[in-house]
Protein backbone atom coordinates (compact mmCIF):
# COMPACT_ATOMS: atom_id res chain seq x y z
CA UNK A 1 0.00 0.00 0.00
CA UNK A 2 1.11 3.12 -1.12
CA UNK A 3 2.14 5.94 1.71
CA UNK A 4 -0.83 8.01 0.56
CA UNK A 5 -3.11 5.94 0.65
CA UNK A 6 -1.84 4.55 3.60
CA UNK A 7 -2.49 8.56 4.61
CA UNK A 8 -5.96 8.68 3.72
CA UNK A 9 -7.21 5.46 4.76
CA UNK A 10 -5.94 6.36 8.52
CA UNK A 11 -7.43 10.10 7.98
CA UNK A 12 -11.01 8.08 6.77
CA UNK A 13 -11.19 5.78 9.89
CA UNK A 14 -10.01 8.90 12.39
CA UNK A 15 -13.13 10.80 10.68
CA UNK A 16 -15.51 7.30 11.17
CA UNK A 17 -14.39 6.99 14.56
CA UNK A 18 -14.80 10.90 15.86
CA UNK A 19 -18.32 10.17 14.22
CA UNK A 20 -19.55 8.14 17.76
CA UNK A 21 -18.80 11.32 19.79
CA UNK A 22 -20.64 13.97 17.61
CA UNK A 23 -24.61 14.84 18.48
CA UNK A 24 -27.16 13.90 16.15
CA UNK A 25 -27.38 17.38 14.80
CA UNK A 26 -23.74 17.13 13.62
CA UNK A 27 -24.29 13.94 12.21
CA UNK A 28 -27.30 14.81 9.84
CA UNK A 29 -25.19 18.27 8.97
CA UNK A 30 -22.76 15.48 8.16
CA UNK A 31 -24.69 13.14 6.37
CA UNK A 32 -26.15 16.22 4.22
CA UNK A 33 -22.81 16.53 3.09
CA UNK A 34 -21.85 13.09 2.01
CA UNK A 35 -25.44 12.14 1.02
CA UNK A 36 -26.28 15.78 -0.64
CA UNK A 37 -29.60 15.20 0.95
CA UNK A 38 -31.52 15.99 3.69
CA UNK A 39 -31.46 12.22 6.94
CA UNK A 40 -35.33 11.33 8.06
CA UNK A 41 -33.64 10.06 10.85
CA UNK A 42 -32.69 11.06 14.16
CA UNK A 43 -31.58 7.62 15.41
CA UNK A 44 -27.45 8.16 16.11
CA UNK A 45 -26.64 4.68 15.46
CA UNK A 46 -28.38 4.88 12.47
CA UNK A 47 -26.83 8.20 11.34
CA UNK A 48 -22.87 6.99 12.48
CA UNK A 49 -23.41 3.52 10.45
CA UNK A 50 -24.87 5.44 7.29
CA UNK A 51 -21.78 7.71 7.12
CA UNK A 52 -19.19 5.44 8.14
CA UNK A 53 -20.50 3.42 4.93
CA UNK A 54 -20.55 6.15 2.43
CA UNK A 55 -17.17 7.81 3.77
CA UNK A 56 -15.53 4.69 3.28
CA UNK A 57 -16.99 3.82 -0.19
CA UNK A 58 -16.20 7.32 -1.17
CA UNK A 59 -12.66 6.75 -0.20
CA UNK A 60 -12.22 2.63 -1.10
CA UNK A 61 -14.80 2.43 -3.94
CA UNK A 62 -18.45 1.52 -3.88
CA UNK A 63 -19.95 -1.40 -5.24
CA UNK A 64 -18.76 -1.94 -9.11
CA UNK A 65 -21.89 -1.68 -12.04
CA UNK A 66 -21.90 -5.31 -12.09
CA UNK A 67 -22.05 -5.93 -8.88
CA UNK A 68 -25.12 -2.99 -8.82
CA UNK A 69 -26.95 -5.21 -11.99
CA UNK A 70 -26.70 -8.41 -10.17
CA UNK A 71 -27.87 -6.82 -6.85
CA UNK A 72 -31.26 -5.19 -9.23
CA UNK A 73 -31.30 -8.87 -10.88
CA UNK A 74 -31.42 -10.58 -7.35
CA UNK A 75 -34.31 -8.20 -5.96
CA UNK A 76 -36.39 -8.26 -8.97
CA UNK A 77 -36.34 -12.35 -9.12
CA UNK A 78 -37.01 -12.64 -5.38
CA UNK A 79 -40.65 -13.48 -4.32
CA UNK A 80 -41.06 -10.96 -1.63
CA UNK A 81 -43.55 -11.46 0.88
CA UNK A 82 -44.46 -8.78 3.70
CA UNK A 83 -46.71 -11.64 5.56
CA UNK A 84 -46.32 -15.57 5.47
CA UNK A 85 -48.87 -17.55 3.78
CA UNK A 86 -52.29 -18.35 5.81
CA UNK A 87 -51.32 -22.20 5.04
CA UNK A 88 -47.77 -21.57 6.85
CA UNK A 89 -49.22 -19.50 9.98
CA UNK A 90 -52.23 -22.01 10.53
CA UNK A 91 -49.77 -24.97 10.34
CA UNK A 92 -47.49 -23.40 12.54
CA UNK A 93 -49.88 -22.42 14.97
CA UNK A 94 -51.48 -25.94 15.08
CA UNK A 95 -47.59 -27.28 15.63
CA UNK A 96 -47.49 -24.91 18.53
CA UNK A 97 -50.19 -26.29 20.59
CA UNK A 98 -49.65 -26.44 24.07
CA UNK A 99 -48.83 -30.17 24.46
CA UNK A 100 -50.75 -29.83 27.66
CA UNK A 101 -54.17 -29.36 26.52
CA UNK A 102 -56.72 -32.24 25.67
CA UNK A 103 -58.10 -32.57 22.36
CA UNK A 104 -60.68 -30.19 20.73
CA UNK A 105 -64.01 -31.97 21.80
CA UNK A 106 -62.60 -32.88 25.47
CA UNK A 107 -64.82 -31.59 27.79
CA UNK A 108 -62.79 -30.23 31.42
CA UNK A 109 -65.25 -30.24 34.43
CA UNK A 110 -64.46 -28.60 37.92
CA UNK A 111 -66.60 -27.95 41.08
CA UNK A 112 -66.29 -24.69 42.31
CA UNK A 113 -68.31 -23.03 45.47
CA UNK A 114 -71.20 -25.71 44.77
CA UNK A 115 -71.28 -25.53 40.99
CA UNK A 116 -70.02 -27.85 38.61
CA UNK A 117 -68.02 -25.80 35.63
CA UNK A 118 -68.03 -27.15 32.42
CA UNK A 119 -65.99 -25.95 29.51
CA UNK A 120 -65.48 -27.32 26.11
CA UNK A 121 -61.96 -27.39 24.75
CA UNK A 122 -62.15 -26.20 20.46
CA UNK A 123 -59.91 -26.06 18.01
CA UNK A 124 -58.99 -22.19 19.11
CA UNK A 125 -60.21 -21.36 22.16
CA UNK A 126 -62.63 -22.97 25.13
CA UNK A 127 -66.56 -22.90 25.46
CA UNK A 128 -68.40 -21.92 28.57
CA UNK A 129 -71.77 -21.39 28.39
CA UNK A 130 -72.55 -19.43 25.26
CA UNK A 131 -69.20 -17.68 25.12
CA UNK A 132 -65.94 -18.68 23.66
CA UNK A 133 -62.92 -17.71 25.56
CA UNK A 134 -58.91 -17.63 24.46
CA UNK A 135 -57.73 -19.09 27.20
CA UNK A 136 -58.34 -21.52 30.47
CA UNK A 137 -57.49 -18.55 32.06
CA UNK A 138 -60.15 -16.23 30.90
CA UNK A 139 -62.51 -19.08 31.71
CA UNK A 140 -61.37 -19.72 35.28
CA UNK A 141 -60.98 -15.44 35.80
CA UNK A 142 -64.97 -15.02 34.57
CA UNK A 143 -66.10 -17.83 36.96
CA UNK A 144 -63.92 -16.94 40.08
CA UNK A 145 -63.87 -13.68 39.87
CA UNK A 146 -60.25 -13.07 40.72
CA UNK A 147 -56.45 -14.29 37.96
CA UNK A 148 -55.93 -17.64 37.86
CA UNK A 149 -53.64 -19.95 35.79
CA UNK A 150 -56.13 -22.02 34.18
CA UNK A 151 -54.21 -25.10 33.96
CA UNK A 152 -53.93 -24.87 37.83
CA UNK A 153 -57.56 -24.44 38.24
CA UNK A 154 -58.93 -27.32 35.81
CA UNK A 155 -56.23 -29.45 37.70
CA UNK A 156 -54.49 -30.03 34.09
CA UNK A 157 -50.88 -31.30 33.13
CA UNK A 158 -49.57 -31.39 36.91
CA UNK A 159 -49.88 -33.97 39.24
CA UNK A 160 -53.06 -34.24 41.81
CA UNK A 161 -51.99 -33.18 45.08
CA UNK A 162 -52.64 -34.74 48.52
CA UNK A 163 -55.81 -33.33 50.10
CA UNK A 164 -57.27 -32.29 46.68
Amino acid sequence: MSEIKRHQSARMWREIDALRYQKVGQLRAKYLEVFRQESRSNHKQFLVRRIAWRLQANAEGDLSERARQRAVEVAEEADLRIRAPQSFLKEHAERNRDPRLPAAGTRLTRQFKGHTVSVEVLEKGFRYGEQVYRSLSAVARHVTGVQWNGFAFFNIGAEPRDGS
